[in-house]
């Protein structure tokens, strides 16, 4: 495919990996509105916007119940509490993720033991997981990254085999899709972060649980209150978890144009992949069969990582790296005595992985920029 003709890097203005400005000011009318709401009501914490943004998610994901929490590190905590974790038990899980993944595990006592992922998806690789499973096994936490839904009918049929509880990160992946069925859905719990940099983020940290079952739902609501049923009456070990008011209101608000917005990117996706799939030496993001991928990142694989990222920077196109460092070599871990090579394809990723610029108002122009310094990159 024909790209059109370069212009002067110097002339032309940085290209972010997100654009959160551009975002808002398409709806900054209905978020004034909503915040302005709030503050007239004066009801700032678990409130009727909070009420109807756990209604509204649990219906957007075809899900029983929502609780809404005050980000989504604290969503894994109270999800592998409300599954009774605790010292000594054992978490199966990715390390090719965010660490609060394993982090939530270890607050509890428990201890995350860390699986390799399939190299093509970037998700836990089923065919790993059995092999990792002990007499301590109590959960797996498949992380659906990037947007991309891990395999779980062979993940729910190991668990089932073992008697394990299942709690889906969807931290980056609202609306993704496995098999026509929205992720989270499928294990005992799910879990979502609103990070304002998420497809779905709000302007502060907020997260939330999701589950078909009201008696883990109920849990849930007690330990985002500090165990409490009812007020001043606490029954167990909580935790100041709640989600306020306004951060419900604003994602009241983008939950609105969410699908409008995952189709822009998946749009964008298609497009990246016509502009890079002929550069040789680079992979761009596969979308499995049975899954729907949202493109919460566009994360290519390219070898000389850093050489490819200093000629973008240099070209004013911003990039990440999500993750440098797996999470069985850093330093909170290592105790737990990994080695370099006990994961391989997890510390291969982990030294390719580049995520471009990806977001609903990316324009063509844009993305036409960097295709061209990256092809530049490659041929340097």
């Amino acid at each position: 495919m024909t790209l059109h003709p370069r212009s002067n890097p110097s002339t032309l203005e940085a290209i972010p990996v997100l654009d959160l400005k551009a975002q808002y000011l398409s709806i900054r009318e209905e978020i004034k509105s909503a915040i302005e709401k709030v503050l007239e009501s004066q009801h700032f914490i678990l409130g009727p916007e909070v009420e109807n943004l756990e209604r509204e998610i649990a219906a957007y994901v075809d899900s029983g119940f929502g609780v809404g929490v005050a980000s989504g590190t604290d969503a894994l905590i109270l999800a592998l509490r409300t599954c009774d974790i605790g010292p000594g038990d054992e978490v199966l899980c990715p390390s090719f993720t965010f660490i609060a993944t394993a982090d939530a595990v270890s607050l509890l006592g428990g201890k995350p033991v860390f699986v390799d992922i399939d190299p093509k998806t970037f998700t836990i690789d089923p065919s790993k997981i059995e092999r990792a499973v002990s007499p301590r096994t109590k959960a797996i936490i498949p992380v659906h990254l990037y947007g991309q839904p891990a395999d779980m009918d062979p993940i729910m049929s190991i668990a089932r085999k073992h008697s394990l509880r299942v709690i889906e990160d969807c931290a980056q992946a609202i609306g993704a899709a496995y098999r026509g069925r929205k992720v989270g859905t499928f294990g005992d719990l799910g879990c979502f972060s609103f990070f304002p940099s998420k497809n779905l983020g709000g302007c502060g940290d907020g997260g939330m649980v999701i589950t078909t079952s009201e008696a883990l739902a109920k849990r849930i609501q007690s330990l985002r209150n500090h165990g409490a049923v009812k007020k001043y009456f606490t029954e167990e070990q909580g935790w100041n978890s709640r989600l306020d008011e306004i951060q419900a209101a604003i994602l009241r608000v983008k939950l609105r144009h969410l699908d409008k917005w995952t189709a822009a990117r998946r749009e964008r996706a298609v497009r990246y992949d016509a502009l890079l799939n002929k550069i040789p030496g680079l992979e761009t993001p596969p979308v499995i069969p049975t899954g729907a991928h949202v493109f919460h990142q566009y994360t290519i694989r390219v070898p000389k990582r850093a050489h490819v990222q200093t000629l973008l920077a240099d070209a004013g196109i911003a990039s990440a790296v999500y993750y440098p460092t797996p999470i069985h070599l850093q330093p909170i871990y290592r105790s737990f005595g990994y080695e370099p090579g006990d994961l391989p394809e997890t510390e291969k990723a982990a030294n390719e992985v580049l995520s471009l610029p990806i977001y609903p108002e990316l324009t063509e122009a844009q993305m036409q920029r960097v295709a061209h310094a990256i092809a530049d990159a490659f041929r340097s």
